[in-house]
């Protein structure tokens, strides 16, 4: 792995203003950094928000799913969520009323054909015909 040196200024009693830091990723290119990026392994699956106050749920998927619940955080948080009886209940009983829960996983598999995002969608759809989280139950639309 390629090292570079890099100066850094210090004032803390670990470091002084003299000492050199290493600094591993500080010279990769792009394309290295995107190879980089396509080899690292996220948990992709299906996720639930649970409103703790009146056990409504709303269920979602993601490649990513420790991205997504700050990606869906955020939106409620400024309040453009697309779903908007999440979003009124979200801000009546406020963030600390509501959890984030991983329901399943998928795990990446030898095949590199498989279509993950099909999988997680079809994964979803067992799940919300499952929990049926609609009306009283849940934040999800029913399906026409």
């Amino acid at each position: 792995m390629q090292q570079s040196l890099f100066a850094k200024q210090c004032w803390s009693k670990e470091l002084q203003k003299t000492d050199l830091v290493f600094y591993p990723n500080f010279m990769k290119t792009s394309k290295e950094l995107k190879e980089e990026y396509k080899q690292m392994k996220f948990k992709m699956g299906v996720f639930q928000i649970r409103n703790t106050v009146n056990n409504k749920i709303f269920i979602g998927s993601s490649l990513d799913l420790k991205a997504i619940w700050h990606a869906q955080k955020i939106q409620l948080d400024m309040g453009m969520h697309q779903n908007s009886d999440l979003q009124k209940d979200w801000k009546e009983y406020g963030p600390e009323n509501f959890s984030y829960e991983i329901l399943e996983e998928i795990h990446e598999t030898e095949d590199k054909h498989l279509d993950y995002r099909k999988e997680i969608k079809a994964l979803e759809q067992m799940i919300i015909e499952d929990l049926q989280p609609f009306e009283n139950k849940g934040y999800n639309r029913k399906p026409n």
